[in-house]
């Protein structure tokens, strides 16, 4: 009997509009980083590239064809991970990020 995270986490990419709109969220991020890194030349952006890394996996994971599940899943999984350690780290040491 398959669990509930093997339905969620391995289910068949979603297509459609889901994945552009994470991608252009991860360009969205992006250029903030840009702003903070190149422009205003602070390294308090940091965690921006947690985000784009997250919501890039995860846009690429819903882009690919339905017959991708595994490698989806994967992808999924890898967002999750690195969303997490972003939480992880602003509530442990948020020194790090000049917060």
């Amino acid at each position: 009997m398959p669990s509930i995270v093997d339905q969620t986490v391995f289910s068949e990419p979603s297509g459609g509009l889901f994945p552009v709109v994470q991608l252009c969220g991860a360009l969205v991020f992006s250029g903030l980083y840009w702003q903070y890194a190149v422009v205003e030349q602070s390294l308090s952006g940091g965690w921006l590239l947690f985000m784009i890394a997250g919501t890039a996996l995860s846009g690429i994971a819903e882009s690919l064809p339905e017959d991708r599940r595994r490698a989806a899943g994967v992808l999924r999984i890898a967002a999750a991970l690195v969303l997490t350690c972003l939480l992880a780290i602003l509530f442990l040491a948020p020194e790090l990020f000049g917060l």
